[in-house]
């Protein structure tokens, strides 16, 4: 009688090139309403304190309740990331998104809007992590860098439109018409990825692993020196750029005179330039490897760290051409991160990793700007002190990335399919 043959393994599909774009395109617009939806609380602040009649510390409340719970959501995630299909799992999570941002619309008072984004922030800081999961399971470990491009120009779309188009809007009609928009923004981009996006199951093996085992596999995650080598260029990378980005704005405003509404000029100017350099520099780190691309954005991103945080007194023309160098490469040094970041686990914890790492940068950009904050001072006439400070200090992380990153290796070669 002949033994029972092993069952084959699954493999992912590979998917046609026109359909491998379609599925990229669809995963930075899943990620460009995650982006946005985060980064438009900031502008809607005078409104909420007005409709609400709270201070400005309840809105940084809920602007720090996002970030907190989906850097919570990130380290859970990795419990059970791995247990489904890709596909489902992100669709799941992004109707949970949608109805979030359709409760923070329809909040009757500030109670319920910020326990409204502390559920945002739960389902949508496992997105990302779920985006990157599945751009390691579809494309070669030598496209990575390319692909991770394509994806993170959702920073730029945010940036471009996203926050600019939502900001006009709730200044004609209302403070939740942001939210409105994202909401049908959301159930357009669903149905597409419902449609576009192929089954991914390759990465949950002949049998799921036991719920006993599901924490210390968690724990494991941390055991081993290759993830906690990723982990500390992660942490360190977010905490760098975030000890100078939230205070760019409040400083054009209180030390150059910037008009708000100036402010958006600036950082439009800035996401255009991010929407070009995002695609070159994803090629480039394919091309010359992706630890060789890190190191040399990271190296270059320093100049504008400290040009931004010792600024001296320009007209709005002159930050219009400034800042793009300066958005180009602080978030341009991410794209090869995020792709080197595919290669360091195996298949089967790519999900349970790239979760934790989620949760993880999500404390490293908390802790960047709880320190920055702790360095600023301002006085009568609304002028920031300290800025100086943070632009050294971000430098100085910066260039201990550009060491560190030599550190990071991958589980299999760069070459390899992972």
């Amino acid at each position: 009688m002949m033994a029972a043959s092993k069952p084959a393994p699954v493999s992912n599909p590979v998917l046609t090139p026109p359909r491998e774009r379609a599925m990229l395109w669809l995963l930075a617009l899943t990620q460009f309403t995650v982006i946005m939806d985060f980064m438009v609380m900031m502008p809607l602040a005078p409104q909420l304190m007005q409709a609400f009649s709270i201070g400005p510390a309840a809105v940084s409340g809920a602007v720090s309740a996002y970030a907190w719970c989906a850097g919570l959501s990130g380290l859970l995630a990795a419990t059970y990331i791995d247990r489904f299909d890709r596909k489902k799992l992100l669709l799941t999570m992004f109707c949970l998104f949608t109805v979030s941002n359709l409760a923070c619309a329809l909040a009757p008072n500030f109670h319920v809007l910020l326990w409204s984004r502390a559920f945002a922030g739960l389902t949508g800081g496992v997105l990302g992590a779920i985006v990157m999961a599945i751009i390691g399971d579809v494309i070669p470990a030598e496209r990575r860098g390319a692909a991770t491009g394509v994806v993170m120009t959702s920073f730029a779309m945010a940036a471009v439109g996203g926050v600019p188009i939502g900001v006009v809007l709730a200044a004609h009609f209302g403070w939740a018409s942001p939210f409105y928009l994202l909401v049908v923004l959301s159930l357009l981009i669903w149905l597409a990825a419902a449609r576009v996006l192929p089954s991914l199951t390759a990465h949950m093996g002949a049998a799921p692993t036991p719920l006993r085992q599901v924490m210390p596999n968690l724990l494991a995650l941390f055991k081993e020196r290759r993830h906690l080598e990723a982990f500390a260029l992660s942490i360190v990378n977010m905490t760098a750029g975030m000890l100078v980005i939230p205070f760019v704005s409040p400083v054009l405003v209180g030390n150059l005179g910037l008009a708000p509404a100036d402010v958006t000029w600036v950082y439009l100017a800035g996401g255009c330039a991010t929407l070009f350099s995002a695609r070159l520099i994803g090629r480039w780190a394919d091309r010359a490897g992706k630890q060789q691309v890190y190191r040399w954005v990271s190296l270059l991103s320093i100049a504008p760290l400290l040009f931004v945080t010792h600024l001296p007194q320009l007209p709005l023309l002159a930050l219009m051409l400034v800042f793009p160098f300066f958005m180009a490469l602080v978030s341009g040094r991410t794209i090869p991160l995020q792709a080197l970041l595919t290669t360091i686990p195996e298949g089967q914890k790519r999900g349970a990793f790239l979760s934790a790492n989620s949760a993880l940068q999500s404390f490293g950009s908390g802790l960047g700007a709880w320190l920055g904050g702790l360095s600023l001072q301002t006085d009568a006439a609304g002028h920031i002190s300290g800025y100086g400070w943070n632009g050294w200090l971000a430098a100085l992380l910066s260039l201990w990335t550009v060491w560190w990153v030599a550190r990071v290796r991958g589980a299999a070669p760069q070459g390899a399919r992972a």
